[in-house]
């Protein structure tokens, strides 16, 4: 079955609000989870050590990942259209693209027996990669939709 226009921005925000709902759950999971994601040392020792930065910085994160969500919906017409909503779509797709790519060198590492590259950082950027091609085919589908508003003159 194959999805329609809109159906492809919406899962494309479903993905991004499950990585914001993922965030949280590494807040209550502390150091070892941020050492599995890749936050690095420093952000699960302080985790380790009582402070507050890794919450909140992940928290920050979190909001991110859910105005990625928000902005995929409003492109499916599931919700009211936010300011700059083409803009929003083009610059949150750039992004999970750019993470997606580096799942290339991290692969040709990989191959090469690197220890550097672990096979779960291939799933995150296989991960990144597919919510990015998600996002790039849904925009295109919708752009003509997506147009600038156009409000009456009153003249």
């Amino acid at each position: 079955m194959a999805l329609s226009r809109e159906h492809i921005l919406s899962v494309a925000g479903w993905l991004s609000a499950a990585i914001a709902v993922l965030h949280i759950v590494i807040i209550f999971l502390g150091a070892p989870a941020y050492r599995y994601f890749g936050a690095g040392e420093d952000m699960a020792r302080q985790a380790e050590a009582g402070s507050l930065l890794p919450a909140a910085v992940t928290l920050a994160v979190t909001v991110v990942f859910i105005a990625f969500a928000l902005y995929a919906f409003a492109g499916a017409g599931q919700l009211r259209r936010p300011p700059l909503l083409r803009t929003g779509l083009i610059v949150i797709t750039a992004i999970y693209l750019l993470r997606g790519f580096a799942l290339f060198p991290e692969l040709a590492q990989y191959a090469q027996g690197s220890s550097i590259v672990l096979p779960r950082q291939l799933a995150f950027s296989l991960v990144s990669l597919t919510i990015g091609l998600l996002h790039l085919a849904g925009t295109v589908l919708v752009w003509r939709r997506l147009g600038p508003v156009r409000r009456l003159q009153v003249r």
